[in-house]
Parts: C-alpha cells; sequence; structure tokens
C-alpha cells in the first residue's frame, strides 16, 4: 500500500513540475512536439532511476556514517554529472540506436534539476532503497505525463493565430499556470 501511495503522490498530487515547479526549463524548452518530450522523458526516467540509486548508496554509506552530510548537494551533483557522462559513454559503446534516440537529451539531464530534486526529496522523506526506487521511477512518470501533456496542448497553440505579444512563451506560461491549477485539484487525495 505504501508504494501505491507514493506513487498516486508523486505523479498526481506532488507532481514535481506543476507542485514543486521543478523541471520548468524542460517543460518549456523541450516541450514544442510530442516526439521531444517522449525522448526527454524516456531519458530522464533512466538516469532518475539509476542516479536515486547511486545517492541513495552514497548517502547512507558514506555521507551518513561519516557525518559529512553538510557535503551531501556537491556530492550528488557530481554523482548526477557523472552518471550521465558514463551512461552516455556506454550507450554510445554499446547501443548507437539508443544513443541517437536519445540525442542531446542525455546532456541536457545533467543540469535538469528534477533529477538533484529527486535526490534530495528521498534524503528528506526518509524512504529505504526500494521505496527511493518507487519514488525515482513515479516522479519520471509525473514528469513524463506533464511533458507531454503540454507538448500536446502547444501544439495545438501553434495551429492558432494568437496576438504576436502572446506567440510563444507567454501563452506556454498561461497554459503551464492553468495546469498547475488543474493540478492543485488531487491535493486532497494523498498527504
Amino acid at each position: 500500500m505504501t508504494y501505491i501511495l507514493i506513487f498516486i503522490s508523486a505523479v498526481f498530487v506532488n507532481n514535481i513540475v506543476f507542485s514543486q515547479f521543478l523541471g520548468i526549463c524542460p517543460l518549456l524548452g523541450v516541450s514544442r512536439k510530442i516526439n521531444t518530450a517522449l525522448g526527454m522523458t524516456a531519458a530522464v526516467a533512466f538516469v532518475l532511476t539509476l542516479s536515486t540509486i547511486f545517492t541513495y548508496t552514497v548517502q547512507k554509506l558514506v555521507l551518513q556514517p561519516f557525518h559529512v552530510e553538510f557535503l551531501r548537494t556537491i556530492t550528488f551533483v557530481l554523482i548526477i554529472a557523472s552518471l550521465v557522462q558514463l551512461v552516455e559513454i556506454v550507450l554510445k559503446k554499446v547501443s548507437h540506436s539508443i544513443y541517437h534516440a536519445l540525442g542531446i537529451y542525455l546532456p541536457l539531464i545533467t543540469t535538469n534539476c528534477v533529477i538533484l530534486g529527486v535526490a534530495l526529496l528521498v534524503v528528506k522523506g526518509d524512504f529505504n532503497l526500494i521505496e527511493s526506487v518507487v519514488f525515482a521511477i513515479s516522479t519520471a512518470i509525473g514528469f513524463g505525463m506533464a511533458l507531454v501533456i503540454f507538448a500536446g496542448i502547444r501544439e495545438q497553440l501553434s495551429l492558432l493565430k494568437l496576438p504576436k505579444s502572446m506567440d510563444g512563451i507567454p501563452t506556454a506560461l498561461i497554459a503551464a499556470g492553468l495546469l498547475a491549477m488543474a493540478f492543485m485539484g488531487f491535493a486532497g487525495i494523498v498527504k
């Protein structure tokens, strides 16, 4: 039951984009087409799950036992950047098709605040390893859902004739605000 609550909370109630306001840059930058949103979602899900496992392990086996929790943020940033580079190198050697499918999204994940945010939320939530992985996967699903919904809206908005002052980012921000308000409707489901 705990895992179901974590899933519902991460995907709907505390959606990383619309409730936590993390990942706004990819939301605005990569959400012009549904295909690019799906590519970014796949890359983020993969890296998010791996980085959560690694950061959780380092937190429990190194930072806490040696009482150096103050190094958490810099350590997590280094782990995430190293992991993204390692994944990029391995994919380039092992699977050229997956490497090309992820394209520019893989290096962009290094600067995606969702990855670091989830690592820090796992520590704050005091999850065990399985709960951490469920939270990471659920957050990736919520992130992907937000990106795909927003990309669909932006594709439809591109078909409209809007005033020049409202074309592009202003309309995207209004749509994002409306989506965030819609996701607030889930607020009472899970704490």
